[in-house]
């Protein structure tokens, strides 16, 4: 089994892991990922008990039941620089002897669901819908960093990873309509807005993309550091977006929260009184 390092995984004075400040107890089968610490209670209002709530830095994670079906809710921040640390430190979690440092002989695995934001670049993705990102473009860097055989495509001559969602929870959320995400380094010029800096690729440049036939719908920053995190420590990930803006008319929802709040109860629902 593999042993680790103090500086490799380091663990707090209290037992728990480094940044997010949890112990392997507070992680559940079903994890349920948002971005904002402040969405953490717009899900967490709906259980039926709450049993720890923990926050360090941006990662704020709670722990709760809705009747007899455990979850845990913990933000990531933005970025899939923040989710490379909170899907490492969950694989510690789970398959590693926090006092020993070494992995467990059996690992284990979760199913994880983000419930993000996103705009749409495609007329399927209409304002206000909800669709599931069936595979993600890694449009940013972080598995430049790990060996990996994801498939890939290639953009102004360089390549970038496709990865897809879980095949086992797409079944359980196939009632949204499925898009192909592209998953950005950032908010403004990596997601091609004309702002105070003019971007160095435009919009319909992106609408150009195809993979295997199929468009990009819509764009966000953390479903691919999600989807392939989770392929190679072996978790089952699926990420929900609720499309706030149109970015090809310049629109944007005129009731954000409302879109945001029908995503969450509906998961909840789908998670809780699902047979599968």
């Amino acid at each position: 089994m593999k042993q680790l390092s103090n500086s490799e995984l380091i663990v707090n004075s209290n037992g728990s892991v480094y940044h997010l400040g949890l112990l392997p107890e507070h992680i559940s089968d079903t994890v349920i990922t948002v971005g904002d610490p402040e969405r953490v209670k717009s899900i967490t209002q709906h259980f039926d008990v709450i049993d720890f709530e923990i926050q360090n830095r941006e990662f704020k994670t709670a722990g709760g039941r809705i009747g007899n079906k455990p979850i845990t809710v913990m933000s990531t921040g933005i970025g899939t620089d923040n989710i490379d640390i909170v899907f490492n430190e969950l694989a510690f979690l789970l398959n590693f002897n926090l006092q020993t440092l070494e992995q467990n002989e059996v690992t284990k695995s979760i199913d994880i669901i983000r419930l993000g934001t996103s705009g749409s670049i495609s007329k399927k993705n209409s304002i206000d819908s909800i669709v599931y990102s069936k595979r993600a473009i890694s449009f940013e860097d972080l598995f430049q960093f790990y060996n990996h055989s994801f498939d890939t495509l290639t953009f102004d001559e360089r390549e970038y990873p496709v990865i897809d969602c879980s095949s086992q929870l797409e079944r359980r959320f196939n009632s949204y309509n499925p898009s192909l995400t592209l998953t950005a380094k950032g908010f403004y010029g990596p997601q091609f807005r004309n702002a105070q800096l003019s971007p160095k690729y435009d919009l319909k440049d992106i609408c150009e993309i195809d993979y295997k036939g199929e468009k990009v719908g819509n764009m966000e920053m953390e479903t691919a550091g999600i989807y392939g995190l989770s392929k190679l420590l072996g978790f089952e990930a699926i990420s929900l977006n609720a499309i706030l803006a149109d970015r090809l008319n310049g629109r944007f929802s005129a009731n954000p929260q409302a879109v945001i709040d029908r995503m969450i109860k509906e998961t909840l629902d789908l998670l809780c009184n699902s047979n599968s």
